[in-house]
């Protein structure tokens, strides 16, 4: 069994749109120019500034094959095992008690046990010790510690496996690698699978590095991985190919949130959409609507907005139909599209503001076109899901919405601006409306929507908002399989007393306190009571400051939340 991940590279988007651009810029700058090139010129400069093309960059493209033949046996660069503090214990004799580590420590006369001990290799988690050998056929053994294993954390504990390897794999430059469980025998058949899935998405995004903008990079080795002990035939290779098909739209979603607001402008994210259509078009397609057809839907909120910007605005919608059969559920899954977020005329400033940051405010729309992507590919049956972004940049011009200005959403609310800086739920406002007109059943919308959110539960957790307990169970449900952490908030009405005005029907902004809370009771305003609707606030887990980069978040759960209210 082997399966290998790849996926269609990300960067020629953006090389094939340099190219064409530059030749326009050429060809129109020897005539006098209207005011519409005068435009088209000037959103031409845009898009080259800084001269920043991303390089191509490869995907990790790594096999993985179920092994049932002895470990001793096998050979290659590195054999990793995963160890709970358990499977560490040790007899009267000082010889490891778990049968494994026994039989490999009596192939290296004793050498796993003295340098367990010597380093004080406890098998806690987020420990690793490698040795280089000589008596087996691997070149060296990596110990890798999982901690306790619990049920609760087991998913966490074995990406992470995953991705230890993977740190092993690039420091030693190793081709293939070996990676077994000490006490993989105590895992259900159920657990096997979901343990190997957790393993192989560590391993693959673990290995995977965004060099498209440095100058210079190295490229991953790591052609092979083979599993021991956790199974083989046709349910773990349908388990590992479902894994490869997430982990493309992970790596999609990390390459969108990374690119630059200098690269990722609204109309390339668009562009992005209907590639994803093109690739899967038995099953998804697309519709880009520009300002006037934005105009002619009525929607206010959303374009007051995108007015400052010399970038123009892109409302993306792809809708995902099963290949055959009928379709007993509708989703639409919506997300915050702001390529890049000044905070308009309430600018960020100051100490903490991250206003460097603010290329990641569009990492909901990053985990909408990802969720497209894997989806695109699983292609679950009887279920339709809408993808919808509503893309513009927030930034400051003549043109741009002021503090105090009253806009008219698409449904008709009113909405005095308060603050510029609260402009992500601006966008989504008539995201939403557009998605209840769809004529689905339920709505899932993402948004790195407040600070608040990232106070209260910290850069690991998203945030969640529903009236509705079902969904809340749904969605938590999906998120625990994917081994992403959620937490439910609540939804005091009380607090909407905070979002009137006394000139339209609401604010934009509530006070300090609850931020997260009335952002989300904002957004509600904008949802069909027939409709079922879930707010995710990403703002914390969208971006890991440890690793400098995107993390792909809630795909994942997107795709599991999916699967369940399919047929499949």
């Amino acid at each position: 069994m082997a399966i290998r991940l790849a996926s269609t590279p990300y960067s020629p988007i953006f090389i094939n749109n340099f190219r064409s651009i530059s030749h326009l810029t050429i060809s129109i700058s020897a005539n006098p120019l209207s005011g519409k090139r005068r435009r088209m010129a000037h959103a031409v400069a845009m898009a080259t500034l800084g001269l920043t093309h991303p390089a191509q960059i490869d995907h990790p493209k790594i096999s993985f094959a179920a092994k049932e033949t002895d470990l001793v046996e096998w050979k290659g660069d590195i054999l990793a095992v995963g160890v709970t503090e358990k499977d560490l214990a040790k007899d009267e004799n000082s010889e490891f008690q778990n049968s494994i580590l026994k039989k490999l420590d009596s192939q290296l006369h004793g050498l796993l046990s003295e340098v367990s001990t010597e380093e004080d290799f406890t098998g806690k988690a987020g420990q690793s010790t490698v040795i280089r050998i000589a008596g087996l056929g691997s070149k060296r053994v990596n110990l890798i510690g999982i901690g306790k294993a619990s049920s609760s954390s087991s998913i966490f504990a074995y990406r992470s496996l995953g991705e230890f390897v993977a740190s092993a794999a690039k420091v030693f430059q190793a081709n293939n690698v070996a990676i077994a469980l000490a006490s993989s025998d105590s895992l259900t058949p159920e657990m096997k699978l979901a343990t190997a899935s957790a393993i192989a998405k560590g391993t693959l995004l673990g290995t995977y590095e965004d060099n498209r903008f440095k100058s210079e990079s190295k490229k991953p080795t790591l052609k092979s991985v083979d599993l021991f002990g956790l199974g083989s035939g046709p349910e773990l290779e349908k388990k590992l190919k479902y894994t490869e098909d997430v982990c493309t739209g992970v790596i999609l979603a990390k390459e969108l949130v990374n690119a630059p607001a200098n690269v990722l402008t609204p109309e390339v994210l668009a562009q992005e959409a209907e590639k994803i259509a093109s690739a899967f078009s038995d099953v998804l397609t697309a519709t880009i609507l520009d300002t006037e057809q934005c105009k002619e839907l009525k929607m206010g909120s959303y374009l007051g907005v995108a007015a400052a910007s010399t970038n123009p605005p892109k409302f993306i919608h792809l809708c995902y139909k099963p290949p055959n059969g009928s379709i007993k559920t509708k989703l639409a899954i919506v997300g915050k599209g702001l390529t890049f977020d000044s905070g308009g005329y309430n600018i960020k400033t100051g100490p903490g503001c991250s206003i460097e940051m603010m290329k990641v405010d569009m990492g909901g729309s990053a985990a909408v076109l990802g969720a497209a992507k894997a989806l695109g590919q699983i292609k679950p049956a009887g279920v339709e899901v809408h993808f919808i972004v509503a893309a513009c940049e927030n930034m400051i011009s003549g043109t741009g919405m002021r503090p105090g200005d009253i806009l008219t959403a698409s449904n008709g609310k009113t909405i005095e601006v308060n603050n510029t800086d609260a402009e992500g739920r601006l966008t989504l406002a008539d995201a939403l409306v557009y998605a209840c007109n769809q004529g689905v059943d339920k709505i899932v919308d993402l948004a790195t929507l407040t600070g608040a959110c990232v106070v209260a539960l910290g850069p690991s957790i998203a945030g969640i908002f529903t009236p509705s307990d079902e969904l809340s169970k749904e969605v938590v449900a999906a998120s625990e399989v994917a081994g992403e952490k959620l937490w439910r908030l609540p939804m005091e009405e009380s607090y909407w007393e905070s979002m009137k005005s006394g000139v339209a029907d609401m604010v934009n902004t509530g006070g300090r306190a609850g931020g997260s809370i009335t952002a989300a009771l904002f957004l509600k305003q904008f949802v069909d009571e027939k409709v079922q609707w879930l707010h995710i606030d990403m703002a914390g887990p969208v971006w890991s400051d440890k690793k400098k980069g995107a993390t792909g978040f809630a795909i994942p759960t997107l795709v599991e939340w999916v699967l369940s209210n399919s047929s499949s």
